[in-house]
């Protein structure tokens, strides 16, 4: 399994609405959280192995509506 954290920038008043769709609708999302700063949202996705990362981030979350702009963390390990 592979972790990724994911920043979303939101069109201006989505940010609900795009937190909404993620976690009804994606289902590797695990956690979605409001956030201060230069981005709305962050969430917590896991992938399966083989999964390809770039894929899932401009196909999956990209192109939902609301969203403005994402950036994207790989984690390694959880301690």
């Amino acid at each position: 399994m592979k972790t990724i954290f994911v920043m979303v920038k939101c069109e201006l008043g989505q940010a609900y609405e795009v937190a909404d769709e993620l976690v009804m609708n994606v289902d590797e999302v695990s956690e979605v959280y409001s956030t201060s700063g230069q981005y709305d949202l962050l969430m917590k996705c896991y992938l399966a192995e083989n999964a390809d990362i770039g894929r899932f981030v401009t196909e999956r979350l990209q192109t939902l509506p609301g969203v403005k702009d994402t950036f994207t963390v790989i984690a390694f390990k959880a301690f």
